[in-house]
């Protein structure tokens, strides 16, 4: 059953019961008012009754000494005839014998036994489709005890009872009716949030990702809604990471599979050629250093892979290593570049670091920018102090990278122009090796190239606890 259904439903019953209910308590209070005063004014009528009688029997000539039962009923004709109409009166002695009684009171005396001197008592009789208030009383007339019952008829207020609890039925039924259309709207319009989730949800199902609930209300559904958009964002986000981590290991086994293809290819051609020729002495060198050149780039390849393995494994150990020692070390190993001239210059510091891995990355990224370099180029090499750490940069003035390339060349296998990294023995690993080794020092390698004027690489060692290290 849907929400809304179950919102009317439970209204509707709810609504149903309070209104019979409250009907039912209303329509019998008004009745059992109305009994209420019934019977005041037929016990004060009985009263009334009970003193005339008495006083017409003392009027009475004292030649009886006793009460006579014709008498008693010339008084009850009397008594009758002197009230509104529709009473009715009986004349009882003590022994039960009917006196005197008016046409259509009932012939039972059960109710003459409960009858005393001290009290006076009624009770509420049905006579086919009347009702009536039955009163019993006393009397003391020369010496004799009678009992004067009387009966009022009270058919009217139950007539009145049954007419009221016929109204308020129809009043219920058209409450009830009006409410089932007020509800099913108000149902309609409380549910709809639900609806547009529900709606939201099914369509994100189906792959669209993108689509996010309309917010109708400020509400909790309301609420709900900005939750639930707020989730699929992130949803969204990481399907988008998921998809381009699948496509990037995609790329990666193809682009594996080519860099080992190619050289394995030459490799197998050139030992396949030595083997099943006899050749020159200046073909065979050649031939034998290609193989060696391939299987060096090989060898690289698994070094570098391997050395990314271990960096996603996390923990390494970091010490204070003067930047000095470092930038020495890459003149060392870079200080006569062949066709680029090095340009290093830094501020005097120490930084918390792993300084083997360091190296790897400061000689990685002088490697790229030596690759990029036109003949006869200048790469900068730079150390800065800044106030929160020590900053590290490497420019070149080369052919620059495109802006559609800057978001991907850290992946692996991934290079920009793939024919002049293999001519320069690249295996576009370097970068990827980079960010691997930044993200275990807890930063990040920054990239501002413009195409044709050259790139820079940066990165931020941060200070240890926030404070300088001299």
């Amino acid at each position: 059953m849907k929400f809304s259904y179950k919102i009317l439903l439970s209204t509707v019953l709810i609504m149903a019961l309070a209104l019979g209910v409250s009907g039912y308590l209303f329509v019998n209070y008004v009745f059992d008012a109305s009994m209420t005063r019934e019977v005041g004014q037929a016990l004060d009528e009985s009263s009334i009754l009970q003193f005339a009688f008495e006083t017409a029997a003392l009027n009475i000539p004292s030649k009886y000494a006793m009460l006579q039962n014709s008498t008693i009923e010339e008084i009850g004709i009397k008594l009758e005839a002197s009230g509104q109409g529709g009473r009715l009166l009986r004349i009882s002695d003590e022994e039960g014998r009917f006196l005197y009684a008016s046409e259509g009171f009932a012939q039972e005396i059960d109710f003459l036994m409960q009858i005393d001197k001290e009290t006076r008592i009624y009770q509420v009789v049905r006579d086919g489709d009347s009702y009536y208030i039955q009163t019993g009383t006393m009397l003391d007339a020369l010496d004799r005890v009678l009992y004067l019952e009387t009966l009022h008829d009270v058919t009217g207020i139950y007539e009145e009872r049954r007419q009221g609890f016929h109204i308020y039925r129809q009043v219920t039924v058209f409450m009830l009716l009006t409410s089932i259309a007020v509800m099913w709207i108000i149902s309609g319009w409380i549910t709809k949030p639900i609806r547009l989730l529900t709606r939201a949800t099914k369509k994100m199902a189906a792959g669209d990702y993108a689509y996010r609930a309309k917010r109708v209300s400020s509400d909790e559904l309301g609420q709900l809604t900005i939750d639930f958009n707020r989730m699929a964002g992130a949803l969204e986000k990481n399907v988008e990471q998921l998809e381009n981590e699948v496509r990037a290991r995609e790329d990666f086994i193809g682009a594996f599979s080519h860099e080992l293809k190619t050289p394995l290819t030459s490799i197998i051609g050139y030992a396949d050629l030595l083997r099943s020729r006899k050749l020159d002495d200046e073909k065979q060198f050649l031939s034998a250093n290609y193989i060696y050149t391939e299987g060096k780039r090989l060898e690289t390849m698994a070094f570098r892979l391997l050395d990314l393995v271990v960096m996603k494994r996390g923990a390494l150990e970091r010490q204070e290593v003067d930047v000095s020692e470092l930038f020495d070390y890459l003149r060392r190993m870079y200080g006569t570049i062949e066709g680029v001239t090095l340009d290093i210059s830094y501020d005097a510091g120490q930084v918390c670091v792993e300084g083997n891995l360091l190296k790897s990355v400061l000689l990685n990224l002088i490697d790229n920018a030596h690759k990029a370099s036109k003949e006869n180029g200048t790469i900068e090499v730079r150390g800065e102090r800044q106030e929160d750490g020590y900053v590290f940069s490497v420019r070149d003035y080369g052919v620059g990278i495109p802006a559609e390339e800057c978001s991907r060349i850290t992946e692996a296998f991934y290079m920009v122009d793939k024919s002049r990294s293999r001519s320069r023995n690249g295996a576009g690993l370097g970068l990827s090796l980079c960010t691997q080794v930044l993200l275990l020092h807890d930063s990040e390698l920054m990239i501002e190239s413009t195409l044709g004027e050259g790139s820079c690489f940066w990165f931020l060692i941060r200070d240890t606890n926030g404070e300088q290290v001299e």
